[in-house]
């Protein structure tokens, strides 16, 4: 089996961004414009550069498994974890889809919230054309329930640090619904940002999970360091 070859610089930033690994898990902290599955753009997705960098690492002589359980979005940063082995992905995504993985994400806002911790309850829809959520009354057919947990945590001279606990995972969630309570995430135009980041990308970052072993059954709390471009933090 031939290898693909990883200049240096790439391949060390590689191994730097491996936040956890074992024989059944691999979780990576993912950069802004990264995408973790394949999509219409054609570009590589993330689980596809790490089989090339194991694959080199460990010299296997096979194809390496990895196998995507949850989707982190392009513009978005942070923890993505990838499965090892095909009995980990399997127990990983019923393990995503009951809310047995415990996600904490930190966003850099435009506005300080009014009340410095809450809860939201809101009903959301999907626009796949305009692939945006909106918040809708209860009631209607195609609305789905999103829940999450704030708090704020401190602010620089322009921007506010909210901490979110996330109970449901809707799309857009996160972006949706701090933008309905008036704290719009930077960079974010596409939900009210006064102004794009110059990396095309938002500062939403997901950073700490928590979860039970799919395999070894031992707790795990995983954290990934924010981003340096969130300069101040």
């Amino acid at each position: 089996m031939e290898y693909r070859q990883l200049p240096e610089a790439e391949y060390n930033d590689l191994s730097s961004r491996i936040l956890f690994e074992d024989n059944h898990l691999l979780v990576i902290n993912k950069k802004v414009g990264e995408i973790t599955q394949g999509d219409k753009s054609g570009d590589e997705p993330l689980a596809e550069t790490y089989k090339a960098f194991i694959a080199a690492r460990d010299a296997k002589p096979g194809k390496v498994f990895l196998g995507v359980p949850h989707r982190l979005d392009r513009p978005v940063s942070g923890i993505c974890i990838l499965a090892k082995t095909s009995k980990a992905l399997e127990r990983l995504t019923a393990m995503f889809r009951e809310g047995e993985v415990h996600k904490t994400y930190r966003a850099l806002c435009c506005n300080r919230p009014e009340q410095d911790s809450g809860s939201l309850e809101e009903w959301m829809v999907r626009n796949e054309k305009q692939n945006k959520s909106y918040i809708v009354r209860q009631g209607r057919k195609d609305a789905k329930l999103a829940r999450l947990n704030y708090r704020y945590l401190k602010s620089t001279d322009r921007y506010h640090l909210i901490e979110v606990e996330l109970l449901t995972g809707r799309h857009h969630q996160i972006r949706c619904q701090l933008s309905h309570l008036g704290c719009v995430i930077k960079g974010d135009l596409k939900y009210g940002a006064p102004r794009s980041n110059p990396d095309a990308g938002i500062c939403l970052h997901s950073y700490k999970v928590e979860f039970v072993h799919p395999v070894k059954k031992e707790p795990l709390c995983i954290i990934a360091p924010l981003p340096r471009s969130w300069k101040g933090i």
